[in-house]
């Protein structure tokens, strides 16, 4: 074993040597020089170092470190700062993702900035190239428009991957909604068109967004539709298209209560798919109302399964639903009682009825109300003993995890309002802002912490730039 010694000569210069160990004596093997300076000792113990390599083969336990050149901060000006970290961290996401063979580093990194600053798709080439030092054209990017779509059906399979792999999704129960993504425009087209309205933008053209996610939350599948369509209506393309791409022989769709209609139904059940929707129960007659009154009032978690259209009614009495409902129709009665005292400020309010210009309580509504304190209902085709109330109870209460990604997708990734107004970079836009959200979803189910308190992270460590 060879080491490398540095001691001091009769002259005050500094020798580096070779030495071994050899019968318990110290041996020199050879004087590789003396050095008058620090930088002639780095440059002789780097000499020894090599000598060592190339004549024992025997390596260093620890590499020798470079001796960089020193610069006085006062000789340099500061010109910015870079996310390194929050750029390098996203892309080695998107490798669990596989997204890196796409081959295509524009769409991959108008994903990052969607992520860590949304904006229109040129302020996004502008914020890569100053926080990030990475340059596009704006001729590469409508250049790219086409060649990024064309990659739907691959990205869609990579996040597919991704949640049978990392999350254990099997196909067996999706949960789909919709919600409407207005454009800040006045002009409709076959696409874009003006209809019931989410955000309360029914002067402004809209598209409508379907969103499948898994039990975690995870986004599985999207599609989009013309901003007119009943949102009842967009069940089943998407869940049909869902079903042949796929290959899927059986699956259980979660949806809420707009979904329910007679149609729907025969065509899940045309192909042989389960589904789970909520049921308006205020729609229910009053005869089935008052059955499951009496039958579950009272009794917290008590639940009846009965016979009907659209399949197997399930209701269920919460004892906290009901304090909460209460609370509800006692501020609507208040309000309502207050209006009659002043006919001429009378608006449309729920508890009040009208013949004419007289107005009064509507005293049948108050009393549907009542009986209906505390119960919630769900429409579904699973029988028992396959699957029992409680389960497709619980199903339907992961409902909200669709609604926590149209949030991440509105507020985090800034969805909407679109200022395009073609088709295709309306799609384009659509499938970066899927992929923006499955990465997103990823780091939140792997962190345990929101998408904003990792952004928050990531952004606090950055790279300075200099100049001289």
């Amino acid at each position: 074993m060879f080491h490398i010694r540095t001691s001091k000569t009769g002259s005050g210069k500094t020798a580096v040597q070779i030495l071994r160990y050899e019968k318990r004596k110290l041996v020199i093997v050879k004087h590789i020089g003396s050095a008058n300076n620090r930088k002639e000792v780095q440059r002789l113990k780097h000499n020894a170092n090599n000598w060592i390599e190339e004549t024992t083969r025997q390596q260093s336990l620890f590499p020798q470190a470079v001796e960089l050149p020193v610069v006085q901060l006062n000789q340099l000006q500061y010109v910015g700062f870079r996310y390194g970290l929050l750029y390098e961290s996203l892309y080695e996401v998107f490798k669990r993702f596989n997204f890196h063979w796409l081959r295509n580093k524009l769409l991959l990194d108008l994903v990052i900035a969607r992520i860590a600053q949304p904006s229109s798709k040129l302020r996004s080439i502008e914020f890569l190239k100053e926080f990030f030092g990475v340059e596009h054209g704006r001729r590469e990017l409508y250049r790219q428009i086409p060649i990024i779509l064309k990659t739907r059906n691959t990205i869609e399979s990579r996040i597919l991957e991704i949640a049978k792999k990392e999350f254990a999704f099997n196909f067996s129960v999706v949960f789909y909604d919709v919600t409407t993504l207005y454009f800040e425009s006045f002009q409709e087209d076959e696409l874009r068109r003006s209809g019931f309205s989410k955000d309360n933008k029914f002067t402004q053209p809209q598209i409508l967004l379907g969103l499948l996610v898994s039990g975690e939350g995870f986004p599985v599948g999207y599609q989009i539709f013309e901003g007119k369509k009943f949102e009842g209506h967009t069940l089943i393309p998407i869940i049909l298209r869902f079903k042949r791409k796929h290959k899927i022989e059986r699956l259980t769709v979660v949806a809420d209560a707009a979904m329910i209609s007679i149609e729907n139904i025969k065509a899940l059940t045309k192909v042989h798919l389960n589904y789970i929707v909520g049921a308006r129960a205020a729609n229910l007659p009053m005869k089935t109302i008052e059955e499951v009154s009496r039958r579950i009032s009272g009794h917290d978690g008590a639940t009846i399964r009965m016979q009907t259209n659209y399949g197997d009614l399930i209701c269920e009495f919460s004892q906290k639903r009901h304090t909460k409902d209460k609370r509800e129709m006692e501020k609507q009665i208040t309000k309502a009682e207050k209006l009659l005292k002043n006919p001429g400020n009378i608006k449309r309010t729920k508890f009040i009825s009208s013949e004419g210009q007289v107005y009064r309580l509507n005293a049948s509504l108050i009393e549907k109300t009542k009986s209906l304190l505390g119960i919630k209902g769900y429409y579904t085709n699973l029988t028992t003993p396959e699957v029992n109330d409680q389960t497709v109870i619980e199903h339907y209460h992961n409902l909200w995890h669709v609604e926590q990604a149209f949030r991440i997708s509105k507020s985090d990734l800034l969805i909407r309002p679109m200022f395009h107004f073609k088709q295709q970079m309306i799609e384009t836009h659509i499938l970066i802002c899927f992929m923006a959200l499955a990465v997103c979803k990823y780091m939140e189910l792997k962190t345990d912490r929101s998408i904003k308190s990792n952004l928050k992270l990531l952004k606090s460590v950055t790279d300075a730039k200099l100049v001289r």
